[in-house]
């Protein structure tokens, strides 16, 4: 087993909720990929999500901002109810765009894949959807945008292209990029998976300055380690259901299912 790290979580109990998800369902033809989710995430808390393939990690991600739309379920976000309708293929949509428009903006989503634009620089890059989104003049976009490649260690590359950069650079240049949007959540779906192993730990290192700053995040994640020193809870998911929600100390020393002792042990294996 994991050593355990020296306690960061806090009590969340008096917290404002960040995020409220009920009874989420989702389906892809006759398949069920979620199967009745509900969670709580409160401010300063960051929730791991573990589980194997298939499980519903991603989908999970992609439907609390309706990149996958939902097939049932209802989202808060601080407080706020998404409102949603079932559209012509039978899954939810927004009754209105405006107010998905905003929810998407306060939830900041990092991929797998950088997904950064070739042709601008790492400054322009970080820069353009502030200005764009946000409406930003084009100089307070450009000083933030430098000030955040700053904070990922990247200052000194502002004028560089991402083709240019290794995998790892270019993954905290897309944190950056989030980060501009002032995000009140930040999801990111398998964040080093792309990575050669040897960068994996520089963009790790970046969410940990994140998780020490108090910001609210869900990370589907692979890494063990990780998970345990950062998160004030692992959830871990089976076959599109919760098997097991608990703190890092407790997930990791006691899990309580069969399922999640056999992950444990398959993923922890030497």
């Amino acid at each position: 087993m994991i050593p355990a790290p020296e306690s960061t979580t806090t009590d969340t109990s008096d917290k404002t909720p960040a995020l409220e998800v009920e009874d989420l369902h989702k389906y892809f033809g006759d398949q069920e990929v979620l199967k009745g989710i509900s969670f709580t995430a409160h401010q300063g808390d960051v929730i791991s999500i573990l589980g194997s393939s298939g499980s519903g990690k991603s989908t999970l991600l992609r439907c609390l901002n309706l990149l996958e739309k939902p097939s049932r379920g209802q989202l808060h976000l601080a407080g706020e109810k998404l409102e949603l309708k079932t559209g012509r293929s039978g899954d939810l949509e927004a009754v209105k765009r405006q107010q998905l428009e905003a929810f998407r903006a306060r939830m900041g989503f990092v991929f797998q894949n950088f997904n950064l634009w070739p042709h601008l620089s790492l400054l322009d890059n970080v820069a353009l959807a502030p200005a764009q989104v946000l409406g930003k003049s084009k100089k307070q976009a450009r000083e933030e945008a430098a000030a955040l490649l700053e904070k990922v260690g990247l200052g000194g590359k502002k004028d560089t292209y991402p083709l240019q950069l290794s995998g790892g650079q270019q993954q905290r240049v897309a944190i950056a990029r989030t980060l501009a949007m002032e995000p009140k959540l930040l999801l990111f779906d398998e964040p080093t998976s792309a990575l050669d192993p040897e960068l994996v730990n520089e963009v790790l290192g970046v969410m940990r300055g994140l998780a020490k700053e108090g910001r609210t995040m869900l990370i589907v994640t692979h890494e063990m380690r990780f998970a345990r020193d950062v998160s004030s809870q692992v959830m871990f998911l089976h076959q599109g259901r919760i098997e097991e929600m608990a703190s890092p100390e407790e997930f990791f020393t006691n899990p309580r299912s069969t399922r999640c002792r056999e992950f444990l042990s398959s993923h922890l294996a030497g």
